[in-house]
């Protein structure tokens, strides 16, 4: 019965019947070879998280703000051991040569992990070496975190020792690094009088994560820049000093440095012409560079001119103007 009821009385009709029944088949194939791939899990979804899979792309400036924000004037640092300080410069060495794997299993031997990010405002990658979100004694170690750009061969340094103590010299940190390629910023994790006998002063020891990925940084021959604050009645007649530390020889760029400020309306104290104050000839960091013979710049930059966001993004163009120089080496 039911088939008599689908016969076609007439040839025509037949016709017409088959074609709907075609043209029916033809949806219905189109709509499972466009859904079925959908609906299958890819090779990588079937293994999980990739290790250094890009997250979804992030403001970094604003990342390292909201890191930095918690630090206190009292508590959140611990001297690390020799141990701890080596491991942590060993994944961020195998981090500078591509190895993220091996990174990421050298840095969980101190509950260090590295992931990549990506920057939101600069579309740059870059890999962020922190201290693990889920530590099992959930204490702060306040050892910091460093930032490699992924995009280019690592060329240069812009270091942060004083975060908040220094306002906002973490928020000029993240503004230089995006602003050339092959930057690595190292950022301290702790505000400068966390610890008793000024521990956390990074600028000031030896025995520091910080001090320890520098050098590591500084042993492939890369120059540097230290990003300081100080208060406008430290030296009212000035807005910035520009310094080359220990040594001497990053004088050109000091001379670069200067001058871009100078046109964005800074009045500069040039340390290695003249004497100021503020000079950091006893920054440890600087320090190693001296000896080593490496391009180390010191730069101090008055309250006046971070606080502006306005300020502060001209002071880091005219830090991008040196940075652009030493990423083409």
């Amino acid at each position: 019965m039911a088939m008599t009821f689908f016969r076609p009385s007439s040839p025509r009709r037949r016709i017409t019947i088959s074609a709907i029944l075609a043209l029916a088949a033809a949806v219905v194939g189109i709509v499972v070879y466009f859904t079925l791939p959908a609906m299958q899990p890819s090779g990588d979804a079937a293994k999980g998280p990739v290790r250094d899979a890009v997250t979804d792309a992030v403001d970094l400036e604003k990342r390292i703000a909201a890191f930095t924000q918690s630090f206190g004037e009292r508590g959140g640092y611990r001297i690390p051991t020799e141990r701890e300080r080596r491991t942590v410069a060993g994944g961020v060495a195998l981090v500078l040569d591509g190895r993220m794997e091996e990174a990421g299993a050298k840095l969980a031997e101190v509950d260090f992990a590295v992931q990549s990010i990506k920057d939101s405002v600069s579309g740059h990658r870059y890999a962020e070496v922190a201290d693990a979100a889920a530590r099992s004694d959930g204490a702060n170690r306040g050892w910091g975190r460093v930032y490699v750009h992924l995009d280019a061969k690592p060329a240069w340094i812009v270091q942060v020792p004083h975060p908040v103590a220094d306002q906002n010299t973490e928020r000029l940190g993240a503004q230089v690094l995006r602003g050339a390629p092959g930057g690595v910023l190292v950022l301290a994790g702790a505000h400068r009088n966390a610890a008793d006998g000024g521990a956390a002063d990074v600028a000031h020891r030896t025995d520091s994560v910080f001090h320890d990925v520098i050098g590591e940084l500084m042993s492939r021959r890369l120059p540097g820049l230290q990003l300081h604050g100080f208060a406008n009645s430290s030296i009212p007649e000035f807005d910035a000093v520009v310094s080359t530390g220990a040594g001497d020889r990053a004088v050109n760029e000091a001379k670069l440095l200067s001058r871009e400020l100078d046109e964005r309306g800074l009045d500069v104290c040039r340390a290695y012409t003249r004497k100021c104050r503020l000079s950091g000839a006893s920054n440890e960091q600087g320090l190693v560079a001296a000896e080593e013979r490496l391009g180390f710049l010191h730069l101090e930059i008055s309250r006046r001119n971070r606080i502006s966001d306005g300020r502060l993004g001209e002071v880091a163009e005219a830090i991008g103007v040196l940075t652009q120089r030493w990423a083409k080496g």
